[in-house]
């Protein structure tokens, strides 16, 4: 591999080219990301040793939802469920499990306990989450976890949802994470929204769009906060994606229409009743 016609490049060079291209594969495209990278590279022990953590962290990052045993619903890989070594844990089932990145798989399954002080925090959050996740989204998988640092409870609510349509050359994926820490009778909650869409007939158009949200609620007990929680999430995440149709409703009419030919290369209007006219023509000549 040489840039330019310049000398080789380096096998840390190499690694982190490759390591780029997996790290911004479109939702559903790992695979065929991989495979062009692994042909590129044309060096399996190298891709392996050099760019397995990659793997992982972009699974954190797409916040891969996973069916693991004992639970009905699915948990998302993330960070904020990470216990290292590609091992996480699932705040539902209370299990821990090892994760395979590449193959997609779980094994060496073992229990987990949450920490003392969380858990009925989180408990009444995710229920509030899986019926709001249920009643928007068609494919949607969502997680909740929490931890105590000093007086202050953390909750982080995480949702994904796709679609993938590799038959009709495109894939998109949402991802929502919300942040809320606990202190005394308040609340600072802060959201990170993100909407990724790939399309690719004929061409290679991404949609990539994020938006941060804040808020601050008053806290009485744990129900109340999660009903708070859940309705700060609805409005904010319909808000934008309301924002995001409108928008591109409006590109429809400016950016897009700007980008196709006003007329065809004879540079003239076609006559469509002519069009039909001679087609069933032909029809009736056949």
């Amino acid at each position: 591999m040489t840039l330019d016609g310049d000398e080789p490049i380096s096998d840390q060079e190499k690694v982190r080219i490759v390591s780029n291209f997996i790290l911004h594969s479109p939702p559903g495209e790992f695979n065929e990301v991989f495979n062009d990278a692994r042909t590129l590279l044309n060096n399996d022990t190298l891709l392996k040793e050099g760019a397995l953590g990659v793997f992982g962290q972009y699974c954190k990052e797409q916040l891969t939802p996973v069916k693991i045993k004992n639970s009905e619903l699915p948990v998302l890989i993330t960070e904020h469920n990470d216990l290292g070594s590609n091992r996480f844990f699932d705040a539902r089932s209370k299990q821990s499990f090892k994760y395979d990145p590449l193959r997609r798989e779980t094994s060496n399954y073992d229990s987990w306990e949450p920490e003392a002080g969380t858990e009925k925090w989180r408990q009444a959050l995710e229920q509030e989450l899986d019926t709001y996740v249920a009643n928007h989204y068609a494919k949607g998988a969502c997680s909740v976890f929490s931890k105590k640092e000093e007086s202050k409870i953390h909750l982080v609510a995480c949702i994904e949802a796709h679609l993938f349509q590799p038959q009709n050359c495109w894939n998109g994926c949402w991802r929502s994470q919300w942040f809320a820490t606990i202190d005394s009778d308040t609340a600072e909650v802060k959201g990170v929204l993100k909407i990724q869409v790939h399309y690719y007939e004929d061409g290679n158009v991404q949609l990539v769009s994020s938006k941060e949200v804040s808020h601050t609620v008053n806290v009485s007990d744990e129900e109340q906060l999660a009903k708070e929680l859940v309705k700060i999430f609805e409005e904010s995440e319909s808000d934008y994606q309301n924002a995001i149709s409108d928008n591109y409703l409006t590109m429809s009419d400016t950016t897009f229409k700007a980008l196709r030919r006003q007329l065809p290369v004879t540079r003239s209007k076609i006559d469509w009743s002519k069009m039909v006219s001679y087609s069933i023509g032909k029809e009736l000549k056949q």
